[in-house]
């Protein structure tokens, strides 16, 4: 219960609540959804989804993790793809209707060409390419602790970043970004 211990919430009245997630925790699991494609708006529901699942695998009684900071990422990374999963499934269900509708929906995107590129080529890549990518460079997790936190090898982690970033590296030269 270590992980659970006295982290206490500010601003929610007299109300004083144990937070399993430290701010340093929070903002790093904030940062692993926000590069894993999902929406500023959306990024409280998955903080909250991330604290949930920990208290639930403390109150389930199994261990707590050995590495919170780690453990949370993986859970923000797979977060981010099952949001990807349903915006893609949404995507689809929108292309449908636009093709009976007939009409165009334009895309009001203000960002840079590189991190569009970037952003489009992550939106590309499997699903468990786009997860090791993200952990390793964004979450800043080493080879060993991915590994470790999804189960596989380390030669398979360094085999889907390498795929994974070769793919990144052509499509920014497809596009010609860099």
């Amino acid at each position: 219960m270590a992980v659970l211990r006295g982290r206490v919430r500010r601003g929610q009245g007299d109300a004083v609540r144990d937070d399993p997630l430290d701010a340093a925790q929070e903002r790093r699991v904030r940062a692993v959804l926000a590069l894993g494609g999902v929406p500023q708006a959306d990024l409280p529901d998955g903080v909250q989804q991330v604290r949930l699942r920990l208290l639930e695998r403390t109150a389930s009684g199994r261990e707590a993790p050995r590495d919170v900071s780690a453990w949370a990422a993986v859970v923000a990374s797979n977060l981010a793809m099952d949001w990807h999963r349903a915006r893609r499934r949404q995507d689809r269900l929108g292309e449908r209707l636009a093709a009976l509708r007939q009409a165009d929906q334009p895309s009001g995107e203000d960002t840079s060409l590189l991190s569009l590129a970037v952003a489009q080529g992550l939106d590309e890549l499997p699903d468990v390419q786009r997860q090791v990518v993200v952990l390793r460079f964004y979450a800043d997790l080493p080879v060993r602790g991915i590994a470790e936190e999804l189960g596989i090898p380390e030669g398979t982690v360094k085999s889907r970043l390498h795929t994974a970033v070769r793919a990144l590296r052509a499509r920014l030269h497809e596009d010609e970004v860099v």
